[in-house]
């Protein structure tokens, strides 16, 4: 298995997946929801820590949510699971299956 050289900040993971950044920080605050090693906590400054992805947890990632948008009932049942803020969840409902 090739090591981990780089990583890719959570906001940068959102830009090149189109998708919410609320929504992500979602799925991987509970980081049971990637394979483990795949989300990493980048210190910025004493007191500042930002999430970053491997290639991998990226790849995870997209397959997750391609897998969670089969279907609209299949979607809201994702973000119900995922996501702990009800407005959050309903402005991200609405948002056309890709």
């Amino acid at each position: 298995m090739a090591e981990t050289t780089y990583v890719c900040l959570l906001s940068h993971v959102a830009s090149l997946l189109g998708e919410e950044l609320d929504l992500l920080e979602a799925i991987v605050s509970n980081d049971d929801n990637l394979t483990y090693g795949n989300i990493v906590s980048v210190q910025l400054s004493q007191d500042n820590y930002q999430t970053a992805l491997t290639d991998d947890g990226i790849d995870e990632l997209r397959d997750m949510l391609m897998s969670a948008r089969v279907s609209i009932e299949q979607w809201h049942s994702f973000l119900e699971d995922f996501v702990d803020d009800p407005d959050f969840i309903e402005r991200v409902k609405d948002i056309p299956l890709r």
